[in-house]
């Protein structure tokens, strides 16, 4: 592209305009997504057990990827020789937040729902911000439709926590709860959860029932001795995945800004080489990202690590489509 072309329209700096995600067209009627992908807020983090903060998450992380939209008609990775995020091939959208309705758990993630129900109707790809850990037990719920015509999904998280808890306290739908709810329903096959470490990382049970329900559960030490590939080809090739990113997965060294931060996390590159990976192993169908809460981190450091990362995966995902 040539000089000329960038000083066309308007320079449309970082901090200038709406902080819509990426600054993608902002879509307010769900019954007109016409998008590859359509990002959503799900600002709720009523699950929360230490911590609070995730609910201004969507927000924070729609700031910081203005930072990576100088609007150069896409991103070109020269290590790939790909230009991903291409404006010309890639429609991507935000729809805004779902509404949460302050301490009505059942209500609220009934909400987000229903937003990823109508992404999905619409044929595009539902990228959810969340919000606490939570958030993800109605994106799966929503995919019962869309599996029934499609397939099933295998899951993928990246966290330091397996949130395989069945029940305590009589909580079913907290932020510990997730995975346990997901591998009751019928159309998930099964899941690979990838850096679960340390202290209150799990009980003995929840790692019991897990493995029973057919997890592969793997810690940030064991993906560093296994390698990618060899994790990699622990996923079974050609499935439809959901891709659910708990940013405490990272190390705190570069994500301080969560609820429940622990130390020995993954580096952002290993994170991007095994999300790359499985764009190319099999297809990408919903994403989300949890547990970014801004106050905890003053530098932006954990936004922005949420952004690229969304971002990155976005467009190795439409690539994979393409090709």
């Amino acid at each position: 592209m040539s000089q000329n072309a960038y000083d066309k329209g308007r320079l449309n700096l970082p901090f200038v305009g709406i902080s819509t995600f990426g600054k993608a067209p902002y879509v307010a009627d769900w019954d007109a997504i016409d998008a590859d992908v359509a990002i959503m807020g799900a600002p709720f983090d009523f699950g929360t057990q230490f911590r609070a903060g995730a609910r201004f998450g969507p927000r924070g992380i729609r700031e910081a990827s203005t930072l990576f939209s100088f609007g150069h008609g896409g991103a070109y990775d020269h290590e790939d020789d790909v230009t991903y995020l291409q404006t010309d091939r890639v429609r991507m959208v935000d729809i805004g937040d779902a509404d949460i309705v302050h301490t009505d758990t059942e209500k609220s993630h009934a909400n987000i729902a229903y937003g990823v129900r109508k992404i999905l109707a619409a044929g595009a790809l539902p990228v959810v911000l969340g919000g606490d850990h939570s958030i993800n037990i109605p994106c799966i719920d929503a995919f019962e439709e869309d599996c029934a015509k499609n397939g099933p999904i295998h899951i993928v998280q990246f966290d330091a926590h397996l949130d395989f808890v069945d029940v305590r306290h009589g909580v079913r739908f907290g932020h510990g709860n997730p995975m346990r709810r997901a591998s009751e329903k019928p159309w998930v096959t099964g899941m690979t959860q990838l850096g679960i470490r340390n202290v209150s990382s799990t009980s003995r049970e929840g790692y019991e029932a897990a493995r029973a329900a057919g997890s592969d559960i793997l810690s940030v030490r064991q993906i560093r001795r296994l390698g990618n590939d060899a994790v990699l080809a622990l996923i079974p090739e050609g499935a439809r995945y959901y891709v659910t990113i708990d940013i405490d997965g990272f190390d705190p060294s570069i994500a301080p800004g969560t609820g429940t931060p622990s130390h020995g996390g993954f580096a952002y590159y290993e994170v991007l080489e095994l999300l790359a990976g499985l764009c190319r192993r099999g297809r990408v169908v919903g994403v989300d990202l949890v547990e970014v809460a801004p106050d905890y981190d003053h530098s932006g450091s954990t936004t922005t690590l949420a952004a690229q990362v969304l971002l990155n995966l976005i467009g190795r995902i439409m690539h994979a489509r393409e090709g």
